[in-house]
């Protein structure tokens, strides 16, 4: 049966503790959460002087404030690691949280024009291998065979919206998809996030479902980019292929926002390119010896990441607290796990890795919705929390 493997080897960035990294542990000794710096010498509490994640990416430079900051060290990172395992926790000594707090949730959907396209031309092409050839054959003599050169609402993008118009095949993922609006939407509330180690949640009404392994921006209030991090944006395939009006019921689940292991704040170690150059590979290991894996280049995005990040906050939305967002995924598993043809959907127990090597890796096991933990803290519940210790 395949464990949460919680370790430091598996957990952190490639080059270890040489980036600005910053996580929330939960403290059963204050009964609440605390901004951590994740250090060679331990965990170290910085409340004191950020009593929340979003108040240290408020900071003008959040790497440097963070370097700077001192506090208590409250334990070694493989001790905290090995508790933070929903596997063997003990509720007596602190565990990592999801790193994120009062920041809003909020994902990009359709962002990856080449296996978006590939989806819609094989839906209307309904197995019909010449039609398909046809319709791929007008699109790539109006933009070439490389789609993800393909800028959504530039003319070329508008060129192949009339030819799929005239196919018959457009749809309002393509609306999005190529044209010059992303779809940004709210994935959680804010504090609803589960980290690395938990339980993730699947609603049991669904028998269609995968991991959606991506990049997480983490934006501050101004509309700066000031880190990123790893996301498992948890999909209920058949629940959004019944109607586009059920995204909010397919995404918003308990424990379905999965967001971790820690946050990865830009310096001269970490920038936006190295995100935009990122490879992000997920791994799924079942309880009945089934296993899968694969991979979301950033390269092939049809949006820039500074776009998804400036359509989502700007002067006509802005988030007082900053927001994460989800980037989206060009992976959609496809490989037959019961029987030929009927593809792949999770099972209870499912261990999922989502990683790359500037940002580590973010395991959780699937359950039930109504299995995993309930979340009961929230923003009232933190600012009680904060004040009762007086750290606001």
């Amino acid at each position: 049966m395949p464990k949460i493997d919680l370790q430091t080897r598996t957990t952190l960035p490639a080059d270890v503790m040489l980036g600005a990294l910053a996580g929330r542990v939960w403290r059963p000794d204050v009964n609440g959460p605390s901004v951590v710096a994740i250090r060679p010498e331990g965990v170290v509490d910085i409340s004191r002087l950020f009593p929340t994640m979003r108040d240290l990416c408020e900071d003008s430079d959040p790497a440097s404030a963070l370097r700077a900051a001192s506090g208590e060290n409250i334990g070694k990172l493989e001790t905290i690691l090995a508790n933070t395992s929903a596997d063997q926790q003990n509720p007596d000594k602190p565990w990592f949280i999801a790193p994120n707090d009062l920041q809003v949730i909020k994902a990009a959907g359709v962002t990856f024009a080449v296996s978006m396209l590939e989806r819609v031309i094989e839906e209307k092409a309904r197995g019909d291998f010449a039609a398909a050839a046809k319709l791929r054959s007008e699109i790539t003599s109006l933009i070439g065979d490389d789609l993800s050169k393909l800028k959504p609402g530039s003319p070329e993008a508008m060129k192949l919206k009339d030819v799929l118009i005239s196919q018959n095949a457009w749809s309002q993922y393509l609306e999005v998809g190529i044209g010059p609006d992303a779809e940004i939407f709210t994935k959680a509330p804010s504090m609803a996030a589960v980290g690395t180690g938990a339980d993730a949640g699947i609603h049991p009404m669904s028998t269609w479902n995968n991991p959606e392994p991506e990049i997480v921006l983490i934006v501050a209030s101004t509309g700066k980019i000031v880190g990123g991090t790893l996301g498992n944006d948890v999909n209920l395939r058949d629940v959004e292929g019944r109607s586009a009006l059920l995204l909010g019921k397919a995404k918003d689940n308990n424990a379905s926002a999965c967001v971790g292991p820690f946050f990865r704040f830009f310096d001269a170690t970490f920038s936006l390119d190295d995100l935009r150059s990122a490879v992000v590979t997920v791994r799924v290991d079942g309880e009945d010896g089934f296993s899968l894996e694969g991979s979301s280049s950033i390269t092939k995005i049809s949006r820039d990441l500074a776009d998804l990040a400036g359509q989502m906050l700007n002067k006509h939305h802005q988030y007082p607290d900053g927001a994460i967002l989800y980037t989206g995924t060009m992976y959609a598993p496809i490989k037959d796990r019961d029987a030929p043809g009927k593809g792949f959907t999770h099972k209870d127990g499912d261990i999922v890795t989502v990683s790359t090597p500037m940002l580590g890796s973010l395991i959780n096991r699937m359950k039930a919705t109504d299995a995993c933990p309930p979340w009961t803290f929230g923003t009232s519940h933190l600012m009680r929390n904060l004040a009762k210790r007086g750290l606001i």
